[in-house]
């Protein structure tokens, strides 16, 4: 029964390895199809792209604080279910004061302007 087991999962290993590689084939018929990228410029003529980076800068504040507001929601439920209301307060005021820390560093930083 484990011989038959062993072998019936080998056939199926290489039969879907077989199959993968026979689907994974790329078609030479367009040129835009087989460069890596399909997102508008053409990579093989020019490396240099302008981009700006305030957009990234942007994408990482959203990022940070769309994380913290993920993190802001159960510390309210936790607020609201736990014994300890003092020190939940206290590690809940800290948590805003460290957002509105950080708010105020990038608006010193000049990082949510978008002048390009």
């Amino acid at each position: 029964m484990i011989m038959f087991m062993t072998s019936f999962i080998l056939i199926l290993i290489v039969l879907l390895s077989l199959f993968s590689w026979v689907i994974s084939f790329k078609s030479m018929f367009n040129r835009e199809k087989v460069i890596p990228f399909e997102c508008g410029f053409d990579p093989l003529v020019s490396n240099k792209v302008s981009f700006y980076i305030s957009f990234y800068l942007f994408s990482l504040v959203f990022l940070v604080f769309d994380v913290e507001i993920i993190l802001l929601f159960p510390m309210i439920m936790i607020i609201k279910n736990s014994n300890l209301m003092f020190f939940s307060m206290f590690l809940f005021m800290y948590f805003m004061c460290l957002l509105i820390w950080g708010l105020m560093m990038e608006y010193i930083d000049c990082s949510l302007e978008w002048s390009i």
